[in-house]
């Protein structure tokens, strides 16, 4: 773009006061765009309606077109070739303005609408990606703000989530709505030229198409004068449609690269501390003392400019000078009410600032960069290289001997080696389960085109008629008021854990014999959440039992799903993300393709995904022992019985010989011979009475016998 600067994209998510002054030249270069542009418009409009007054609606445009010298643009107001080109048209319309006559049709669709485009739509576009950005703006100076208060004593994990994800929303706001508003307004340089040469041109070729009445005025000079505008607007056009192209580029490549920047804390393995910096740029909190005891803080925009701190508020022009930090010293400090905190203290010690970072990245690299430039390291040829080698240098001191280590791994205890368990972590899973993953193609693992469920299914819709139950849901209708006439099978476990949890989604896989199939389903989960922009989650308590798995309403307290811990078969967090983390529900009665159907759910936590699993892990140990317990009483309980029956056998054959030989003595008694009178005397009994006795006694031990 000849003789005008633009807006720099890359320099949106750092903005900085230079780049709003920047942006406030080009918004009254705008403004004075949109103001011109007004103008001509009505001066256009003022032809296309005015059929009796076409000439003096023509001279006014040619007296327009020969003030555009005058106009005081602050971007591209000295463009010679513009301005020689207007004054040209200036002339030429002058001199046909006499002769012109209107054809609404024709001025309508060659002269009115360029104009009324670019006044309607690209003027207006500007205009409104105004008013986002500066609504934008203020939503993160008020998110960052409020991130900033946060409580270091009172640090609470719900607030600081949501002033966390406020910070990230706002600050991505802004940074999409400034690139788009630089580029609207680097755009609207090129289409000030179409929008004035273009209705300019439509407006000469409507006229000689139309009316054929100026070819004697229409000399070869001036055909090839408009041949030369018409070649220079297309020139134009593909020189701003090219520009155009390249900052939608810029813009693609700057948000994917830019995503993990809008958190205000980001995570220090992926975005790891440098600290070999001689400069650095940013916004700092910066801590006032109001009185004795109380303090506030401000926020400005700090960088460092040789051997000294800079501090520039949005607006000024430059910056001023805070302390000289040559030969100062600089440290991390516990503040009381404020995190990543840092002291810089003067070389005599007289002067000394408190500064709060938004990271703890920025709060190190702040220190390091404060303390390399302490050192005067960046007064050498090459800085950086410098500073790692000073710092290389410091690392190795403190560094114990690989000899050492090597030593001190030797004598350490060999660990060893654990049963092959459902449950597999990020760490172990590498290596035992990477031949498993090249045997594992991902159709084996998920269907393709498998529907994904969203949403955590009511208790009120589990029972409606019609619809199949789905694996996890409970077979009775739960109390909406949180009580239960029966009491719960899980009140009586040993173990109760409780987490909060948040559900992102589940769906039916075909297989359950590896992690892969979680990592798998939290893959697709994630990628089909990003593609369809569904970014609510629904919050819930996962009560972790050795019976079942509960997911809680935390309002209500009403059981939404109830997981038997009997069919979860497989768990498993993310390898890298740790608060992200699944299971897999066997099904005990559903059966797919002839196999059982295996439902995987993938949930996030609050970094507590390893805790839940060895949750999981524990509670299926407690009732793996339970059960084996169980067995074992009910074992014994047969034991018991078999010997109680024998028992009772015993005693009941003991009983009947008792009674036999009871009978047997009452015989004996009764068949003994009756003994005479007191003198000795003995009756005689006959042969016939004897054999009757011996009969009667034979006949009784025969009953006897049949009665044993």
């Amino acid at each position: 773009m000849l003789g005008t600067d633009k807006l720099p994209i890359e320099e949106t998510l750092e903005d900085s006061p230079q780049t709003r002054s920047l942006l406030g030249v080009f918004e009254e270069d705008a403004a004075a765009i949109s103001s011109y542009s007004n103008q001509l418009f009505h001066a256009m409009r003022r032809i296309y309606d005015a059929q009796n007054e076409l000439s003096a609606a023509t001279h006014l445009t040619s007296k327009l077109l020969k003030e555009y010298e005058k106009q005081r643009f602050p971007l591209g107001g000295d463009d010679e070739v513009m301005t020689s080109t207007l004054q040209q048209f200036s002339k030429v319309i002058d001199e046909l303005s006499s002769c012109h006559a209107v054809l609404s049709t024709q001025l309508a669709d060659a002269m009115m609408f360029p104009i009324g485009q670019f006044k309607e739509r690209d003027l207006k576009e500007i205009l409104t990606l105004k008013e986002v950005f500066q609504i934008a703006s203020n939503d993160h100076d008020v998110a960052i703000n409020r991130y900033s208060r946060l409580s270091k004593r009172r640090e609470n994990e719900k607030t600081k989530f949501e002033a966390t994800e406020d910070v990230y929303t706002a600050r991505k706001k802004q940074h999409q709505t400034m690139m788009h508003y630089f580029c609207a307004l680097n755009t609207i340089q090129y289409k000030k030229k179409t929008a004035i040469l273009e209705p300019l041109l439509g407006y000469m070729q409507a006229q000689i198409n139309f009316f054929k009445m100026g070819s004697e005025n229409l000399n070869s000079q001036l055909e090839e004068f408009l041949t030369n505008i018409g070649t220079s607007v297309q020139s134009v056009r593909r020189e701003m449609d090219q520009d155009m192209e390249n900052m939608q580029q810029t813009i693609q490549d700057m948000e994917a690269a830019s995503e993990p920047l809008y958190l205000p804390d980001p995570d220090l393995k992926k975005l790891p501390v440098n600290r070999n910096l001689t400069r650095k740029a940013g916004y700092l909190n910066i801590r006032n003392k109001t009185g004795l005891v109380s303090s506030s803080w401000d926020r400005h925009y700090y960088f460092t400019q040789g051997g000294n701190l800079m501090s520039q508020a949005r607006g000024d022009v430059a910056g001023g000078l805070v302390m000289d930090i040559d030969n100062c010293s600089v440290m991390a400090i516990d503040s009381e009410d404020r995190r990543y905190c840092f002291q810089i203290t003067a070389f005599d010690g007289k002067k000394s600032v408190i500064l709060q970072a938004e990271s703890k990245k920025d709060c190190e690299e702040w220190i390091s960069t404060i303390n390399n430039i302490s050192k005067r390291i960046y007064l050498t040829e090459n800085p950086e290289e410098t500073a790692a080698r000073v710092n290389q240098s410091a690392l190795e001191a403190v560094t114990p001997s690989p000899s050492f280590q090597q030593r001190h791994e030797s004598m350490r205890p060999a660990v060893p080696s654990r049963p092959h368990a459902t449950r597999t972590s990020s760490t172990g899973s590498i290596g035992s389960d990477s031949s498993a993953l090249t045997a594992l193609s991902l159709d084996s693992i998920v269907a393709p085109d498998t529907p994904i469920q969203f949403d955590i299914i009511s208790p009120v819709s589990e029972d409606q008629s019609g619809q199949p139950r789905t694996p996890g849901q409970t077979g009775r209708r739960t109390n909406p008021f949180g009580e239960s006439g029966e009491k719960s099978e899980s009140e009586d476990s040993i173990l109760h854990q409780l987490f909060i949890v948040r559900f992102l989604g589940s769906m039916e896989v075909k297989s359950d014999e590896s992690a892969e199939v979680v990592y798998e389903t939290m893959r697709q989960i994630l990628a089909a959440r990003a593609i369809h922009n569904i970014f609510r989650m629904t919050e819930s308590h996962l009560l972790v039992t050795c019976d079942c798995l509960k997911l809680i309403d935390p309002q209500t307290q009403v059981t939404r799903l109830r997981f038997p811990l009997a069919n979860v078969v497989l768990y498993a967090t993310h390898q890298e993300n740790k608060r992200l983390f699944g299971f897999v529900l066997r099904s005990a009665g559903g059966r797919a393709e002839g196999r059982p159907l295996s439902v995987c759910y993938i949930f996030e936590s609050n970094n507590e995904g390893e805790k839940i699993c060895d949750s999981v892990g524990l509670a299926k140990q407690i009732a793996l022992h339970a059960e084996l317990d169980r067995r074992a009483s009910e074992k014994q309980k047969e034991i018991d019985k078999v010997k109680e029956k024998q028992q009772k056998e015993i005693s009941k054959q003991k009983q009947i010989e008792k009674d036999l030989e009871e009978q047997s003595r009452l015989i004996a008694a009764s068949s003994r011979p009756a003994q005479a009178s007191a003198e000795g005397q003995f009756v005689v009994l006959s042969s016939s009475q004897s054999e009757d006795s011996d009969v009667g006694d034979e006949g009784k031990k025969k009953q006897r016998e049949s009665e044993a």
